[in-house]
């Protein structure tokens, strides 16, 4: 049985503990409303950029002078599979889960016979999958010590994934991030990059009105631009998306661990109170026992 003393230095520890999970706590939410907001602002750009190119796309589809970003190269034999993580732990499942659906789809193309190769971005996400993968990594990317991310950082991503399609390294590009739902709720998501998975235009009235637009330079060519900055556009938002999930993860993961810890601390509380209560009645028996003897 412990002595009164390590029970009160173990509550003392726990105490500690519940003051760190607390700060942090408060950390990730004063950091959590910038990354919403941010994650939030580059949603209605992204989709308008889909809307974009599906108009465009709907018209050159079919045509031989496709951009290759828009139809493939024809083949489906090597995957990149880009894993966008966190740099730091101690945010709940939140790096976990979009590991677990990277390392599902990557077993997935292995068991067909493909080819997988892996490109991380964040440190934890290359720590989860090397064990099993280390093999299969390509390229990484870490953003430690950068407080801010911008679309520099994306684009810097983007260019080393163009160029490895365009060196033929790979003919499907898919992107893994968590989508921010809540404080509560973050998605993992897989996102097709190459070829692109443009929304099909439905609204017949919408495929009339655009046919008025002309194009300079051709279409093809303007879709083609297009599509390189609908990469950075996309991994831009997969950055901002994980940064806000981030935070709402690692919000609620310190709350549940400052409510563990206060429960933990009350236990202890009560366990300490009732072993000292003991020590005192077996020492006043002691006591009575002595003097009776007498």
């Amino acid at each position: 049985m412990a002595s009164l003393k390590d029970m009160r230095n173990r509550i003392a520890s726990v105490k500690a503990t519940q003051k760190i999970t607390k700060a942090m706590q408060m950390v990730a939410a004063a950091k959590l409303r910038r990354a919403q907001e941010a994650a939030q602002s580059a949603r209605p750009y992204a989709e308008r950029m889909d809307g974009v190119l599906a108009n465009l796309a709907s018209k050159v589809a079919d045509k031989k002078s496709a951009p290759q970003l828009l139809v493939g190269n024809g083949k489906d034999q090597v995957h990149l599979l880009i894993v966008m993580t966190a740099e730091r732990g101690l945010c709940g499942g939140f790096n976990s889960n979009i590991a677990k659906l990277a390392r599902q789809d990557a077993q997935k193309l292995l068991a067909y016979g493909k080819t997988v190769k892996i490109y991380t971005v964040g440190r934890k996400g290359a720590d989860s999958l090397r064990r099993e993968f280390g093999k299969s990594f390509v390229e990484r990317t870490d953003f430690q010590g950068v407080k801010q991310l911008n679309f520099d950082h994306a684009q810097g991503i983007a260019n080393k994934v163009l160029g490895m399609f365009e060196a033929g390294d790979f003919d499907v590009a898919t992107l893994y991030f968590s989508e921010f739902k809540s404080v509560i709720a973050q998605k993992p998501t897989a996102l097709q990059l190459i070829p692109a998975k443009i929304p099909e235009v439905k609204d017949e009235g919408a495929k009339t009105a655009s046919a008025v637009h002309e194009y300079e330079p051709s279409e093809e060519e303007v879709l083609g631009d297009l599509l390189r900055r609908n990469v950075s556009t996309q991994l831009f938002r997969g950055l901002l998306e994980n940064a806000a999930s981030e935070q709402g993860s690692r919000m609620s993961a310190m709350d549940n661990a400052t409510r563990n810890a206060g429960d933990m601390i009350n236990k202890l509380t009560i366990k300490y109170n009732r072993q000292r209560q003991a020590n005192i009645t077996k020492e006043l028996i002691e006591i009575i026992s002595g003097a009776e003897a007498l």
